[in-house]
This record gives C-alpha cells, structure tokens and sequence, in this order.
C-alpha cells in the first residue's frame, strides 16, 4: 500500500445550498444545508484513502468540539491523524454557499491555532513515498519538504490564493506546484496563465500546473506546456473538487505514473467529486475513478 503524508488545514463547512451566487449585498433563502469536513490537505487526504492510499493527516485542531469531530471523521475515513490541540485554540470554519450549477463563494476563519511545527513526526517519512502540504501553515510546510528533501519521495504543494509569500518561500523546496488559476494569477501579477507559469517555474526545479476548473488543467513539464482537458459533467457541487485533484495526483504518482496521466486521473477523479456532490462522503474510490476513465475516455 502506498504510503502518503498530507499537512495543513482541516476546517469545518457550512454549507449553504442556494439557488444562484449573490452578485449584490442581499438575502438568500438556502433550501438546504450541511455540516461537512473540508480544509485542503484535510480533503487530500480523505481523497489519497478513498483512493487507497495509506494516509497520514499532520495538522492542527482547536480544543473545541469542531475539532474533536474532525479528528473522528477524518479516522472514520482511514486516515490517520496526527493533530496538535493546545488549550485554548480555535478550529477553522467556512461557511460555503453553493449554487445549483455547482459554483460556489465562501468566506472562511482560519481559526486561532498554534504555529510551532517542532512536533511533526518526520522520523515517519521513512516509510513514505510522497508528501503533500498546503501553504496555510507554512512552519509545518517548511518542515515537512524539508525533511523530504533527500529521500525519493514526490513532494507536492496546493497552491492556493491568499498568501503569495507563502508560495514564494516553499516553491523551491517542492517538485510538483499546483496551483489554482487564481493562486498563479495573484503570485506572479498576471491572468495569462501559461506566462504565469513559466514565472513561477523560475522559482523551483519541479514541475507547476494550474487548475483552471473546466477547462481542467495546464502543466509545464520540462519547458513544455501540457493542456490536460477535464471530463464534461452536470456539477452539482464544485466545493473541495481542487483538493480532490491533488490528493488523486499525488496517489498517482505514488503509482510510478506520468506527471501527464496522474492529471488525468486526478481530473476524473475530481469531476467525479463534482458529480456526486459535496463533502467528504462524494470522494469516489479508485475503482469509481478507473471506470469513469473508460467511460469518459480521459
């Protein structure tokens, strides 16, 4: 079984079913909504198990009942927790709204946590082949490719909007950067996403990528730009389908696949999530994946 470490958030999500995405200040009536696990890494990690992958979540989690939940949920999925909880902090919540075309706008607290990483168990990377982070708590990032560095081990990073100096300062600690179009657009201070990502390429040795939603995804490979198109579905519900991706990627090459053909999977895998649904319970398995594949020809 292959062996994968996944770091950062894990947050709680309100999510908010409502007919369309506000354009102004108003209210919205929701016809429905849930209480589900999300986070990035935290979502990965669900998908790399689903997937069957054995899993390692390393984060953070507030001494509050939210916490506590998460801790169960995430061991209820096969992913096993290494969490610090100090006395006194507070869990990440995202209260999600989701339209009926599957699009959707949140707003998130990133909760009041502790940032000392000097606790990880990176002793345990022994055993694994790949690691994936993203760059919420960059102490714990740092740690972590730092101690990857050296072993052959893929060393994957969720690129995401909100901190460009975070990115900046783990690029050239990572091989594979995959970021959302957004993320690239906010690092490099262009929306031309193939110029984005050859400016992103000068910061790391490894390969980048952008997610672009439908469109799927761009990879620059060795100077070359790879389009990887995402499979056609009805999306019911787009929330957590980027961290899909990457926890599907990072399986993949877990499996000795291609950069090319683990974007492949992960799109499937990805559309599936958008497909089925919202939360944790919508991740598809690999035997989902791998018959969605032959079907939809990715």
């Amino acid at each position: 079984m292959r062996r994968i470490v996944c770091l950062g958030m894990a947050v709680r999500d309100l999510v908010f079913e409502v007919p369309r995405l506000p354009a102004v200040p108003q209210k919205l009536t929701a016809s429905a909504m849930h209480l589900r696990g999300g986070g990035m890494a935290a979502t990965a990690a669900v998908a790399a198990a689903a997937l069957g992958a054995s899993v390692e979540y390393w984060g953070r989690l507030g001494d509050d009942d939210i916490g506590r939940e998460l801790r169960r949920d995430l061991q209820s999925r096969g992913v096993q927790v290494e969490a610090l909880t100090v006395p006194g902090t507070r869990t990440p919540v995202a209260a999600v709204m989701v339209a009926g075309n599957g699009e959707r706008m949140l707003a998130v607290f990133r909760g009041r946590l502790d940032d000392s990483a000097g606790w990880l168990p990176l002793d345990r990377l022994a055993a694994a082949q790949a690691v994936l982070a993203d760059f919420r708590w960059l102490e714990g990032a740092q740690s972590l490719y730092n101690a990857a560095v050296g072993r052959r081990i893929a060393r994957v990073l969720d690129a995401d909007v909100g901190d460009p100096a975070a990115l900046h300062a783990l690029l050239p600690l990572v091989d594979h950067a995959i970021f959302s179009q957004q993320g690239l657009a906010d690092l490099v201070g262009s929306s031309d996403v193939e110029q984005g990502l050859r400016k992103a390429a000068a910061e790391t040795a490894g390969v980048v990528a952008a997610t672009l939603g439908e469109r799927g995804s761009m990879f620059l490979i060795d100077g070359t730009v790879h389009h990887v198109p995402a499979p056609v579905v009805k999306a019911r519900d787009s929330n957590g389908a980027g961290d899909v991706f990457h926890g599907a990627y990072t399986f993949a090459l877990t499996l000795g696949r291609t950069v090319v053909d683990s974007a492949h999977f992960a799109s499937a895998a990805a559309a599936l999530k958008c497909l089925s649904g919202g939360g944790w319970e919508a991740v598809p398995d690999r035997e989902a994946v791998n018959d969605f594949m032959k079907g939809s020809k990715c």
